[in-house]
């Protein structure tokens, strides 16, 4: 097992570093592996929670069983670079992950596809159905329910108007929080039917699980002597913010750590809001509670996830064994339930909920650090935005190359 140094905060000398790192997710980690090992650069990375990892911190629970602490995350994507590039962390296990919907004790594979409609309508109908789909559309393709809606054509309207109630509505409603009216039509409109029996969650070309979990993963990523971390250190607590006048719309001209200012890159990857002390008002989040069970059986679920997508008051429920390949006798599941983020010290903010007027009040607190020089916003929650795992990892890939080159 790699060795991460772990440092009390309060005792370190940060101006001895040539960088800060602000959270230990795969953004603030991959860019501190990359300064420390490509750029031979003095990390340190200020990481509010217990852990290493973020959300994707795995650990084995009391009853043996591997499971992720917030949620499944598994790793799938289309970059080239970033799949050889995590490859050094971790060796892999091939896994592809399989999601079904629960429609009132029925299963049926989700993304709706060819496989879901014989399920729901029986072979004939279904075959009736899948025969105007490719004769439209063609073969092996995603459609979605917008584009069925305005073909002149019954059938294909009942079909989209079956998988936005059965498929979508209610689990959107659960997810976001939000009444059926107010359900985002743009979000509706890419709500898909795949006109396939490819019954894969992602169809990426590499989709794999790291064989020992995600936070010997990370454990692999920080173990350069360049990087140190202090866990259970909040930004806000550390961080002088020094503007450039009084009024609440100057930005923000330095930041000072232990009183002194620091002219290295600052990486920062938490909520911007909370940064700033909510000073234009509260982003908000949907956040997430879990409640896992262990059960005396070898498994309980027919693939890693299933979305209860018209009844039962949670959204969806895991079974880590399907993803982690863990062989035991036993088995733990999670119930996943959504919630409004409404506090900052128990709850962790998950997804931004992003429309018009909460992007404009993103961009009042970007526009706060447009005065420094070395202040770096990244990340789902310092930009406000839905990233995959691979995503943000070629973002950070990318600024490590920016700030590098600089």
């Amino acid at each position: 097992m790699s060795k991460v140094n772990y440092i009390d905060f309060h005792k370190t000398k940060v101006a001895d570093y040539d960088a800060i790192v602000v959270g230990c997710g795969f953004t603030g980690a991959t860019v501190a592996e990359q300064l420390a090992n490509r750029g031979n650069k003095r990390v340190l990375i200020i990481e509010k929670r217990s852990h290493i990892g973020g959300n994707m911190y795995d650990e084995t629970n009391k009853d043996g069983v591997l499971i992720h602490n917030y949620g499944p995350h598994i790793f799938h994507t289309s970059i080239p670079r970033v799949a050889g590039y995590i490859v050094n962390f971790s060796k892999m296990r091939p896994y592809e992950h399989r999601v079904k919907a629960n429609w009132y004790g029925t299963y049926f594979p989700v993304p709706f596809n060819k496989t879901s409609m014989e399920i729901a309508f029986g072979k004939e109908r279904a075959n009736e159905l899948i025969h105007k789909l490719i004769q439209k559309f063609g073969d092996e393709v995603k459609v979605t329910i917008n584009e069925l809606r305005e073909q002149n054509d019954k059938d294909l309207s009942k079909l989209a108007d079956f998988v936005y109630e059965n498929v979508f509505l209610h689990y959107t409603m659960k997810q976001w929080g939000v009444t059926p009216e107010e359900v985002d039509p743009t979000v509706t409109a890419r709500v898909p039917v795949f006109i396939s029996r490819d019954d894969r969650y992602f169809q990426d070309t590499t989709q794999f699980m790291p064989i020992d979990g995600y936070t010997p993963l990370f454990e692999n990523m920080l173990s350069s002597d360049n990087i140190d971390v202090a866990l259970n250190i909040e930004a806000e607590s550390v961080f002088g913010l020094h503007f450039e006048g009084p009024a609440q719309e100057d930005k923000l001209e330095y930041i000072t750590v232990q009183y002194k200012k620091f002219d290295g890159p600052i990486i920062f990857t938490g909520p911007l809001d909370e940064l700033f002390l909510w000073r234009f008002g509260r982003l908000p989040y949907r956040s997430l509670d879990f409640k896992f069970e262990t059960k005396d059986e070898e498994y309980v679920l027919p693939c890693g996830t299933v979305n209860y997508t018209v009844n039962e008051d949670y959204t969806r429920i895991t079974e880590f064994k399907h993803l982690t390949g863990q062989k035991c006798k036993n088995t733990t599941i999670m119930k996943e339930y959504s919630r409004d983020y409404e506090d900052v010290k128990n709850q962790i903010p998950y997804y931004a909920i992003i429309n018009k007027k909460n992007n404009k009040l993103h961009a009042q607190y970007m526009n706060l650090v447009g005065g420094t020089h070395n202040f770096y916003a990244i990340g789902r929650l310092a930009e406000y935005k839905y990233y995959n795992m691979d995503q943000i990892i070629d973002r950070a890939l990318s600024l490590s190359d920016e700030l590098l080159e600089n």
